[in-house]
């Protein structure tokens, strides 16, 4: 049955009704946080969603899956990196990451950058 998880943050707080911010850190990457608003937790058996909030300065990590990804920015200002190219990203933006293609995304402002990021069902290992 579907459900709606209510947006309770404000221009500079993105928060949901009932979902909690994870770190999404390792020893290379710092200042990255994720939501899952849309997965296991909620039935969906096709894709995810998940929110992405990255530190001014910092950056996920550099990686590559067989899977694609659909990205829409939703605040702040930062760059992309595809394969060898690099691109600035903004508000409203619109990213498409083909499967096994090197990405990266890195915070240029002064702000958080957030993005939406759809994948594919997670497979184990993920909420």
């Amino acid at each position: 049955m579907g459900l709606v998880h209510r947006f309770i943050g404000t221009g500079t707080d993105f928060q949901w009704e009932g979902i909690g911010q994870q770190a999404y850190e390792s020893s290379e990457v710092r200042g990255v946080s994720v939501r899952w608003l849309i997965g296991p937790a909620e039935g969906a058996p096709n894709f995810a969603v998940r929110y992405f909030e990255i530190a001014p300065g910092e950056c996920t990590s550099l990686d590559r899956h067989e899977h694609d990804h659909g990205v829409v920015v939703l605040r702040g200002y930062g760059e992309v990196l595809l394969e060898d190219e690099v691109l600035e990203v903004s508000f409203g933006d619109a990213v498409y990451v083909s499967p096994n293609e090197a990405h990266q995304f890195r915070c240029t402002g002064d702000a958080p950058l957030g993005f939406l990021c759809v994948i594919p069902a997670p497979r184990s290992g993920n909420p």
